[in-house]
């Protein structure tokens, strides 16, 4: 995917129609969107902005998606085969009276991907039993109430090697910074900045062809929010953008491939590939994540 995003210059006209310079409206910290700012990120982004009962909705879901991964984090181990996780995320989520996102979207066969070693994302749950010193990610995303929360998190099964260590660490604090820039007036290109330059001041890369998005009303909507970029540049925050940010970092080069099953997603030099990932909204003096875990 490409980032087709754009920028409203700090110092142009606001967007919400208010004759005052957008540093001095919308793009000033702690200023809340306007309605009239709410039609032109609609118009203009395609970015349909959450009102406080949408966050609370979507904040509900996520509680959801963070009792599955807890879960699921309770089981890893050696000798756990993938298809088991895919039954413990479906049968808890429809217990809880959630749906399974991935189930058939698009044709995905699986409620969950499931993604070891060098599968950079979208992994499909099968017959493999996971070994002693894998990286496994679990990307969960359910439907609650109508709404979507999306998150997913790396694990170590049993002793991990040291490459093993450093790319789940690199990609943990990828997505830690990332959400540090996130407050309004900074841009989607800051949050690919912070990720781009943490990644590969510590030898790894970014993947390029996958990216954060917007989620809460669907599964992706607008904005995209690409984990690599420049400072400044990109589409301005505002209160009530909810996205996600979920930088998938490879300890080789950042090329990939995908297999046959025109799903699967794997480093191209066989490289281990690690990956976090929150759902969180701009709020008017910073962001609040949705589907919290201590990072």
């Amino acid at each position: 995917m490409k980032n087709k995003s754009q920028k409203t210059g700090r110092n142009a006209l606001c967007p919400c129609g208010s004759g005052l310079k957008y540093k001095r409206c919308c793009g000033s910290r702690g200023a809340p969107a306007s309605k009239d700012a709410e039609s032109i990120y609609t118009r203009r982004y395609n970015i349909r902005l959450k009102k406080a009962s949408d966050v609370e909705a979507i904040r509900k879901a996520g509680r959801l998606v963070m009792e599955t991964l807890d879960l699921v984090e309770s089981r890893i181990e050696p000798g756990l085969v993938t298809e088991e996780i895919n039954t413990l995320v479906h049968k808890f989520t429809i217990k809880n009276n959630g749906v399974p996102a991935p189930l058939n979207y698009r044709g995905f066969p699986k409620s969950v991907c499931v993604s070891v070693n060098e599968v950079i994302c979208h992994g499909i749950p099968g017959p493999y039993a996971l070994k002693d010193g894998d990286i496994v990610n679990v990307d969960v995303t359910t439907i609650l109430d109508g709404y979507y929360a999306d998150a997913n998190k790396s694990f170590w099964v049993g002793t991990p090697s040291l490459d093993a260590k450093k790319i789940v660490d690199v990609a943990r604090e990828s997505l830690k910074r990332g959400i540090a820039i996130v407050k309004p007036g900074n841009t989607v290109g800051d949050i690919g900045w912070a990720i781009q330059t943490w990644a590969e001041d510590n030898g790894c890369s970014v993947v390029r062809e996958f990216v954060g998005h917007g989620v809460g009303f669907d599964f992706h909507e607008s904005p995209q929010i690409p984990h690599f970029g420049r400072r400044g540049q990109g589409i301005e925050l505002i209160p009530g953008m909810v996205f996600t940010i979920e930088p998938m970092i490879n300890l080789g080069d950042h090329s990939l491939r995908i297999l046959k099953d025109n799903w699967t997603a794997v480093t191209r030099d066989r490289s281990l590939s690690a990956q976090f990932e929150q759902t969180l909204v701009v709020t008017e003096d910073g962001s609040e994540i949705l589907t919290p875990y201590d990072l």
